[in-house]
């Protein structure tokens, strides 16, 4: 499985939001998960199997396919629990 964070313009938010989802994949013990970062204009269907932005561009986002729409990418109890809900219902947690 892949993730890819998404940010408006640029990459570095994009890269905070990755290596906060990488954290809480640790933490939760969960493994073989590819975590990868995007600019939106650069993010395909392809791209991965989740997605996962800030609700400021989630709305440009619903060609991709799934995507985890978070209050802020600084929030880890807020991506750390929308996260785990999706890992569980694909069984991966």
């Amino acid at each position: 499985m892949k993730i890819l964070a998404v940010c408006g313009s640029g990459l570095g938010s994009s890269f905070m939001l990755e290596m906060n989802v990488q954290q809480i994949l640790s933490e939760l013990g969960v493994s073989g998960i590819e975590v990868e970062h995007s600019d939106l204009s650069s993010a395909t269907p392809d791209s991965a199997d989740l997605f996962i932005a800030a609700k400021d561009i989630a709305e440009g986002m619903g060609h991709l396919g799934e995507v985890i729409v978070i209050e802020s990418i600084i929030d880890m109890d807020g991506i750390r629990s929308k996260l785990k809900d999706v890992l569980q219902q694909k069984g991966l947690l």
